[in-house]
């Protein structure tokens, strides 16, 4: 049994704490946070941009770290699931891989790259695994997809488009400070860098049009070069929708033998999908891919975590969580950045 002990406990700590009451072979033991309230159950004030609130939960079999510290020098915590704010990765992680603690952090691993490279760095030299809580690839839309990249079950992949848009976020003071998220272009677009490295490899280079705010990517326009035999990979991502649009995503790809698209968001305070992940195919056909599985609000996370769990007991691939490939997102992140301010092509 992995037992699991979740340092900070806010939304997305919440989520995890969620997500992992499914896990096979795994289950929290403890969780540390400052929160007085918190600490003894009371987490009504959680909210977040999905899934319900926070509310009344059972810590009395769980370990209630007023300092994280205590929890990282806990021997009967096999993974550190570490939920702080993004500003705050640093310090912890390398705090707790010194501790020889397995490792796991929210996405992205930093904001800043230099600092996120000492972390990868330290987990290799200590020999402990450090992974990064990257779930898009878990949700089952982008988990199919990138199974038919992979695979070429549809083909050879020749181009595709991603997005995903916010308006300004309000829900959270976590997401107040736009600096320590590294703005839009980081905090929110680095799903869809992830994904590509993910299923697709790191690019050679980007070329990215876009808005910046204090040095920070607000919104983007990025192609990805793969070289002369392709794809052609595009997206678009930012900060800047009205605030009728909380949130929206979806993807076109264009494979030799079928087309994949998807589009769903929140509209007008509604979650919509405009386009169910439809195949439409060289004869004419379209039909909605069939994504079977659970529809509990926090199913990808629980995925997420079993990844984690599966790769400390049986060395199963880190896969998604790989910190190779998220640090290879931030760099394209870096590489965005420095072509929107340049205006030119920037090898990643």
């Amino acid at each position: 049994m992995v037992r699991i002990g979740i340092v900070g406990v806010g939304f997305m700590g919440y989520t995890h704490f969620e997500g992992a009451r499914d896990l096979t072979g795994a289950k929290v033991v403890a969780i540390a946070t400052r929160n007085e309230q918190k600490l003894a159950g009371d987490w009504t004030s959680i909210k977040g941009n999905f899934g319900p609130p926070g509310g009344q939960v059972d810590v009395s079999e769980l370990k209630c770290y007023a300092n994280y510290k205590d929890l990282l020098a806990d021997p009967d915590i096999d993974l550190v699931d570490i939920c702080v704010p993004t500003d705050k990765h640093h310090n912890v992680v390398l705090e707790s891989l010194a501790a020889g603690k397995p490792t796991l952090v929210e996405k992205p691993i930093s904001v800043d790259l230099p600092e996120a490279q000492e972390m990868v760095a330290a987990a290799e030299k200590a020999g402990v695994p450090l992974l990064v809580a990257h779930v898009l690839p878990f949700f089952p839309e982008f988990r199919f997809v990138a199974e038919a990249i992979q695979s070429e079950r549809f083909g050879k992949l020749s181009a595709g488009h991603f997005k995903r848009v916010i308006c300004p976020p309000d829900w959270s003071n976590d997401m107040s400070d736009f600096r320590k998220l590294g703005g839009w272009g980081i905090d929110l677009h680095i799903h869809d860098n992830h994904f590509i490295a993910h299923a697709l490899g790191k690019p050679q280079s980007v070329f990215s049009t876009g808005l910046l705010q204090d040095g920070f990517v607000n919104h983007v326009h990025t192609s990805y070069v793969y070289g002369d035999d392709g794809p052609a990979i595009s997206s678009v991502s930012g900060g800047i929708a009205a605030s009728g649009l909380a949130f929206g995503h979806g993807f076109e790809l264009y494979f030799d033998d079928a087309t994949l698209l998807f589009d769903a968001g929140t509209y007008g305070g509604e979650w919509v999908v405009s386009r169910p992940l439809t195949i439409i195919t060289n004869d004419g056909k379209a039909e909605v891919a069939d994504l079977s599985g659970s529809d509990k609000w926090c199913a990808a996370f629980t995925s997420e975590l079993q990844v984690a769990v599966n790769h400390l007991t049986e060395q199963a691939d880190a896969g998604p969580l790989s910190s190779a490939v998220a640090l290879d997102a931030l760099r394209i992140c870096y590489a965005e950045a420095k072509s929107v301010a340049e205006g030119r092509l920037v090898d990643v």
